[in-house]
């Protein structure tokens, strides 16, 4: 897969591998979710912009299989905060065919962590095509494992019922990475804040910085700048996908960022 043979390992978590160039690698098994690991592996090249965020590089995938790179941990700091901000602009400026496509080379069925995605490419308005495949889907899985009453269902609906106000001015496609919470920004030994586990696809620049927001991020003021006027609006779509996941209070927490908009 890697045109190289391991020489050690896997060994830790997440595992690691040792090539026989010296090269330490990470290993993700994905045969449990068909079609991740084609999707992340996707994903991570399509990010990979000159002057963006630096990117877990894939030195191999296959079906079920993805080899990166791995990244030394060191400290979050102010200067590698700037530096993410900066690099998030310059991706979200380089653009997707469409809202909802995905990477090239990337399936259209994909996932979120482990909830199902479909990248389907749309040409109408951002909010329409948000509320239909971000919101809706969700919204009716969570609703249906118990994880939102109907209260909260009905106020996130009336949401998607006005998206069309709430949305702000239509803007060319963004390339997203689709996930970015917290976990999925690895700060590197030189304090840059590196990019894993994506779930890439055409959409709005803000949904990447609301995602930031919703479970911290150090230094979060720096890299956020002028990019959370709707953050809550953004967040409807990772907290309904972790109601239908994960139950608890995230349907409730779906619906206070619907009624506060």
């Amino acid at each position: 897969m890697t045109g190289r043979a391991v020489v050690a390992g896997p060994a830790g978590h997440p595992p690691r591998c040792t090539l026989d160039d010296g090269t330490v690698v990470v290993v993700k098994d994905g045969a449990a979710e068909p079609g991740s690991v084609p999707a992340e592996a996707a994903g991570l090249r399509w990010l990979a912009v000159p002057g963006g965020p630096p990117v877990a590089r894939v030195h191999g995938a296959d079906d079920t299989l993805l080899v990166t790179g791995l990244v030394e941990p060191g400290p979050a700091t102010p200067a590698g905060a700037e530096r993410l901000g900066r690099g998030l602009a310059v991706l979200h400026a380089a653009g997707a065919p469409a809202l909802g496509a995905p990477p090239p080379g990337g399936p259209a069925d994909a996932w979120i962590g482990h909830a199902r995605m479909g990248d389907h490419p749309h040409d109408g308005p951002w909010g329409a095509w948000f509320a239909a495949e971000r919101v809706l889907p969700y919204l009716r899985a969570a609703r249906d494992r118990g994880a939102l009453d109907p209260a909260g269902a009905a106020a996130i609906e009336r949401v998607c019922g006005r998206i069309g106000d709430l949305a702000g001015p239509e803007e060319p496609p963004a390339r997203l990475h689709g996930d970015l919470w917290s976990g999925n920004v690895l700060w590197a030994a030189d304090g840059d804040g590196w990019l894993i586990d994506p779930a890439a696809h055409g959409g709005h620049r803000e949904s990447d910085l609301a995602m930031l927001a919703l479970f911290g991020l150090p230094h979060l003021d720096r890299v956020l700048a002028a990019y959370d006027e709707r953050v809550g609006l953004h967040q409807l779509f990772p907290l309904l996908v972790h109601a239908v996941l994960f139950g608890g209070g995230y349907g409730d927490a779906a619906a206070a960022a619907a009624r506060r908009l």
